[in-house]
């Protein structure tokens, strides 16, 4: 098993930039290469599932509102819900987890409750996902349960995305997951992988990104 005690570099950024975990640069680096959220002022709702710790929706939010305090608001229609099985960190948010435009559901996506609570809130324009696994060391069961969390990640973007809307999504490379980017390209005008300079170099994981919901 790899050892990630020590901080690298991206986590050292992660701590001088405010974030709770490294995670963030691999969303900022999707979103600045395909545009998956929209500039400070635009009308915009976007789900986060397995958001813990709360990288990728403290980044969401601090872009929508316009910088880390979020001094300049978000557009009125704009709407992030978010939810993972453990409670987010408080420890860079500066209130803007607090805002009536956020809602944190903590529970598991997989559920029905979980599911009924999140779409309720839609249809949203991003679906967005760093979900993982707490993984084994075998490479097989953990790739398993990585395609089973993104499967499900996949129906919040079959019933929750509106039309022209996107998907980003984390599996573990193996298994079934070419049978996964079919049926992304089924639901979307354009499907693709992409690997971050943030994954780190011994990591299998890998995202999968839907473009124009069909």
């Amino acid at each position: 098993m790899a050892n990630y005690e020590k901080p690298d570099s991206w986590s050292l950024r992660a701590r001088k930039e405010a974030y709770p975990a490294r995670s963030v640069y691999k969303l900022k680096e999707m979103d600045e290469k395909f545009r998956l959220i929209p500039p400070l002022g635009r009308a915009f709702r976007a789900l986060d599932l397995g958001a813990a710790p709360g990288s990728w929706s403290l980044y969401t939010l601090r872009k929508l509102s316009g910088g880390r305090g979020g001094k300049a608001g978000i557009a009125e229609d704009s709407f992030l819900a978010a939810a993972d099985l453990s409670p987010l960190s408080r420890q860079y948010d500066r209130g803007l987890f607090d805002r009536e435009n956020f809602c944190f559901v903590r529970g598991d996506i997989r559920t029905e409750e979980t599911r009924n609570a999140l779409l309720s809130r839609g249809p949203y324009r991003l679906v967005m996902s760093d979900a993982a696994p707490a993984t084994m060391g075998n490479r097989q069961i953990d790739t398993l349960r990585s395609l089973e969390l993104a499967e499900a990640v996949l129906r919040y973007g079959e019933e929750g995305l509106e039309r022209g809307g996107s998907m980003v999504l984390k599996v573990f490379q193996g298994g079934d997951t070419a049978g996964l980017l079919k049926k992304i390209r089924e639901l979307f005008e354009t499907a693709r992988s992409f690997k971050p300079a943030a994954c780190r170099r011994e990591s299998f994981e890998t995202y999968y990104l839907g473009l124009g919901r069909r």
